[in-house]
């Protein structure tokens, strides 16, 4: 069956210049403004104030300090002015992050093969958790586990890991803001209790499901949160529940310390 073809009105040998309305002029050129902006942050730079992007970019303060909040707002820039978590996210490749994905399949593939359960890797998106990758186990007659590409519910065990150990807490802040202050006030508690126990456990009102997390740290920063998924008596009631735990803390420190300069 034949199908058609858009075609343009009028052919021309040159690039064909498209007139933009006023409004989408106003977004590209504010869009264009902030790449500027973010631009200026480099080895030398590592954050912005607004007399600083006044100076470099010909704008005036006021101006300067709006497109500031503006990319803090975004996640682009964080409290301080420097690189936000969106940044992160986006310099995956370039950042220790590359070093954590060229290690971390093996490390993964170790801790599924000893805990007989889906291994998962995930860094920090926006609202929570990425999975990154999974290693699934091997043997059983039950399989648990998630896509790559999946963003984690706040109240996953891999969002919570990587939420308890951000060292800015505009991250959290803003993953928070659309929590009741009674909910709220819960999800600080099961933050603190995973910084104490250095482990985090989900909430996602699954029966018989559990999944657990361990921060994976990148110099001082936590990078990267690694999870196993199973069933509740594997993970929590079960014989062998605890030592699982503790084979995944132990997979986590890790790969913590073959990315760690």
């Amino acid at each position: 069956m034949a199908t058609e073809s858009a075609e343009p009105d009028v052919a021309t040998d040159g690039p064909t210049v498209v007139a933009l309305p006023a409004a989408d002029r106003g977004v590209i050129q504010s869009i264009e403004r902030a790449a500027d902006v973010l631009s200026l942050l480099d080895q030398h730079t590592s954050a912005l104030t607004p007399a600083l992007v006044s100076e470099r970019l010909g704008l005036n303060r006021t101006t300067a300090h709006r497109y500031l909040q503006s990319l803090q707002g975004s996640g682009f820039l964080n409290s301080a002015y420097g690189p936000g978590p969106l940044l992160d996210q986006l310099s995956a490749l370039v950042s220790v992050r590359q070093q954590i994905l060229s290690v971390a399949p093996a490390v993964l593939r170790e801790l599924s093969d000893r805990t007989g359960l889906t291994a998962v890797l995930s860094f920090l998106g926006r609202s929570g958790a990425v999975v990154t990758l999974v290693e699934e186990a091997h043997e059983g007659t039950i399989l648990i586990t998630v896509r790559v590409g999946t963003l984690l519910e706040l109240k996953a065990a891999q969002s919570r890991a990587l939420f308890a150990f951000q060292s800015d807490p505009t991250v959290v802040a803003r993953a928070h803001a659309g929590l009741s202050p009674a909910q709220s006030r819960l999800e600080e508690a099961e933050l603190a209790r995973a910084r104490r126990d250095r482990i985090a456990w989900a909430d996602l009102d699954r029966v018989g499901v559990a999944s657990v997390a361990a921060p994976v740290f990148g110099s001082q920063d936590v990078q990267a949160a690694m999870g196993i998924i199973g069933t509740s008596a594997m993970l929590v009631s079960g014989d062998g529940a605890a030592e699982r735990v503790a084979a995944l803390r132990e997979a986590a420190d890790k790969l913590s310390s073959l990315v760690t300069p």
